[in-house]
């Protein structure tokens, strides 16, 4: 989970812009663990209890980053628009 500032505000336009990026690179990360886990389970390496654990935390983390990225491109979108 990258860096998350408690306030945006406090940021330069590309402090935030980076932040977005990393949010991205985060998801992406995310998403191929995600398909390595379900590989994993397909071919029955881990167990379904293992499987279900680790699903859900995958899932806490993408809600979590697709929270972020909301807020950033709020954010943005309210930055550019001055």
């Amino acid at each position: 989970m990258p860096n998350w500032p408690d306030d945006l505000s406090s940021c330069t336009l590309e402090e935030i812009f980076t932040s977005e990026i990393d949010n991205r690179a985060w998801y992406k990360e995310l998403r191929l663990q995600n398909t390595t886990l379900v590989n994993n389970r397909l071919a029955k390496n881990i167990s379904q209890d293992e499987y279900t654990v680790t699903r859900k935390q995958t899932s806490d983390a993408a809600a979590e980053c697709k929270r972020r990225g909301a807020i950033l491109v709020r954010e943005i979108t309210r930055r550019v628009a001055r």
